[in-house]
Protein backbone atom coordinates (compact mmCIF):
# COMPACT_ATOMS: atom_id res chain seq x y z
CA UNK A 1 0.00 0.00 0.00
CA UNK A 2 1.50 3.41 -1.10
CA UNK A 3 1.45 6.35 1.33
CA UNK A 4 -0.69 7.99 -0.71
CA UNK A 5 -2.86 5.32 -0.38
CA UNK A 6 -2.68 4.78 3.32
CA UNK A 7 -3.20 8.62 3.88
CA UNK A 8 -6.35 8.12 1.68
CA UNK A 9 -7.61 5.59 4.24
CA UNK A 10 -6.96 7.60 7.10
CA UNK A 11 -8.19 10.67 6.17
CA UNK A 12 -11.62 8.32 5.44
CA UNK A 13 -11.65 6.83 8.41
CA UNK A 14 -11.74 10.27 10.16
CA UNK A 15 -14.84 11.23 8.23
CA UNK A 16 -16.38 8.10 8.51
CA UNK A 17 -16.03 7.36 11.99
CA UNK A 18 -17.25 9.94 13.47
CA UNK A 19 -20.96 9.66 12.15
CA UNK A 20 -20.72 5.66 13.66
CA UNK A 21 -20.38 7.29 16.98
CA UNK A 22 -24.13 8.16 16.75
CA UNK A 23 -25.46 4.88 14.81
CA UNK A 24 -27.48 4.80 17.79
CA UNK A 25 -29.23 8.13 17.07
CA UNK A 26 -28.70 11.16 18.40
CA UNK A 27 -31.72 11.76 18.86
CA UNK A 28 -33.59 12.60 22.02
CA UNK A 29 -36.21 10.10 23.71
CA UNK A 30 -39.97 10.97 22.83
CA UNK A 31 -42.51 10.91 25.38
CA UNK A 32 -44.85 8.25 25.57
CA UNK A 33 -48.39 8.79 26.49
CA UNK A 34 -49.71 5.58 28.78
CA UNK A 35 -53.08 7.34 29.04
CA UNK A 36 -55.18 4.36 29.56
CA UNK A 37 -53.04 2.29 31.19
CA UNK A 38 -52.76 0.95 35.01
CA UNK A 39 -50.50 2.55 36.84
CA UNK A 40 -47.94 0.54 38.43
CA UNK A 41 -46.65 2.62 41.16
CA UNK A 42 -42.94 2.42 40.60
CA UNK A 43 -42.77 -1.53 42.28
CA UNK A 44 -40.86 -3.61 40.79
CA UNK A 45 -42.38 -5.83 37.76
CA UNK A 46 -40.69 -8.53 36.19
CA UNK A 47 -43.73 -10.17 33.88
CA UNK A 48 -45.51 -8.29 31.88
CA UNK A 49 -48.62 -7.03 34.19
CA UNK A 50 -50.66 -5.93 31.01
CA UNK A 51 -50.39 -9.30 29.43
CA UNK A 52 -54.03 -11.41 29.59
CA UNK A 53 -55.82 -8.35 30.89
CA UNK A 54 -58.63 -6.27 29.51
CA UNK A 55 -55.79 -3.18 29.09
CA UNK A 56 -53.16 -5.91 26.89
CA UNK A 57 -54.82 -4.27 23.44
CA UNK A 58 -54.63 -0.43 24.84
CA UNK A 59 -51.12 -1.59 26.16
CA UNK A 60 -49.86 -2.92 22.69
CA UNK A 61 -51.02 0.54 20.59
CA UNK A 62 -49.61 2.72 22.96
CA UNK A 63 -46.78 0.01 22.53
CA UNK A 64 -46.63 0.78 18.86
CA UNK A 65 -46.67 3.88 18.70
CA UNK A 66 -43.89 4.24 21.53
CA UNK A 67 -41.24 1.27 19.63
CA UNK A 68 -41.32 3.51 16.72
CA UNK A 69 -40.44 6.48 18.12
CA UNK A 70 -37.90 5.47 20.47
CA UNK A 71 -36.68 2.11 19.36
CA UNK A 72 -36.81 1.63 15.58
CA UNK A 73 -34.05 3.59 14.85
CA UNK A 74 -31.62 1.09 16.31
CA UNK A 75 -34.00 -1.94 16.31
CA UNK A 76 -35.84 -2.04 12.58
CA UNK A 77 -39.32 -1.15 12.10
CA UNK A 78 -41.05 -4.22 13.07
CA UNK A 79 -38.52 -4.79 14.87
CA UNK A 80 -36.49 -6.25 12.49
CA UNK A 81 -33.02 -5.49 12.82
CA UNK A 82 -31.00 -4.29 10.28
CA UNK A 83 -27.82 -5.21 12.13
CA UNK A 84 -27.44 -2.44 14.39
CA UNK A 85 -29.02 -3.98 17.52
CA UNK A 86 -30.46 -7.20 18.14
CA UNK A 87 -33.53 -8.34 16.43
CA UNK A 88 -36.66 -7.96 19.52
CA UNK A 89 -38.70 -10.62 17.47
CA UNK A 90 -36.47 -13.38 18.83
CA UNK A 91 -37.52 -12.35 22.52
CA UNK A 92 -40.17 -14.60 23.97
CA UNK A 93 -43.29 -13.87 25.67
CA UNK A 94 -43.43 -14.35 29.02
CA UNK A 95 -39.80 -16.13 29.39
CA UNK A 96 -37.61 -12.91 28.51
CA UNK A 97 -40.01 -10.62 29.93
CA UNK A 98 -37.47 -9.97 33.04
CA UNK A 99 -34.36 -10.21 30.77
CA UNK A 100 -36.25 -7.00 28.64
CA UNK A 101 -36.89 -4.79 31.47
CA UNK A 102 -33.67 -5.05 32.84
CA UNK A 103 -31.92 -4.38 29.53
CA UNK A 104 -34.22 -1.44 28.84
CA UNK A 105 -33.37 0.02 32.31
CA UNK A 106 -29.98 -0.37 32.68
CA UNK A 107 -28.71 -0.47 29.19
CA UNK A 108 -25.94 -2.32 27.63
CA UNK A 109 -22.37 -1.75 27.85
CA UNK A 110 -19.21 -3.64 26.95
CA UNK A 111 -15.96 -2.89 27.48
CA UNK A 112 -16.70 0.95 28.22
CA UNK A 113 -18.65 1.56 24.67
CA UNK A 114 -22.22 1.78 25.39
CA UNK A 115 -24.39 0.04 22.73
CA UNK A 116 -27.85 0.96 24.53
CA UNK A 117 -28.43 3.65 26.30
CA UNK A 118 -30.16 3.17 29.88
CA UNK A 119 -33.57 4.37 29.46
CA UNK A 120 -34.93 3.76 33.42
CA UNK A 121 -34.89 6.86 34.15
CA UNK A 122 -36.71 8.34 31.03
CA UNK A 123 -39.52 5.61 30.55
CA UNK A 124 -41.93 4.94 32.93
CA UNK A 125 -42.43 1.62 33.78
CA UNK A 126 -45.65 1.44 31.95
CA UNK A 127 -44.04 2.61 29.04
CA UNK A 128 -42.04 -0.23 28.61
CA UNK A 129 -43.88 -2.80 29.14
CA UNK A 130 -46.77 -1.64 26.61
CA UNK A 131 -43.38 -1.70 24.45
CA UNK A 132 -42.94 -5.35 25.38
CA UNK A 133 -46.43 -6.01 24.79
CA UNK A 134 -46.13 -4.71 21.24
CA UNK A 135 -43.14 -7.19 20.96
CA UNK A 136 -44.89 -10.23 21.85
CA UNK A 137 -47.49 -9.19 18.88
CA UNK A 138 -44.17 -9.01 16.55
CA UNK A 139 -42.59 -12.26 18.23
CA UNK A 140 -40.91 -15.54 16.36
CA UNK A 141 -39.80 -18.83 17.29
Amino acid sequence: MTLRTRLLVAALGMVVMPSLAFAHGDVAPQPIDISGLTLLDGEDVYENPYRDTDEYETAIKIGDKAYNQNCARCHGLGAISGGIAPDLRYLIPGDDDEYFVEKVKLGAIRNGVTYMPAFGDIFSDEAIWAIRSWLDTVAEE
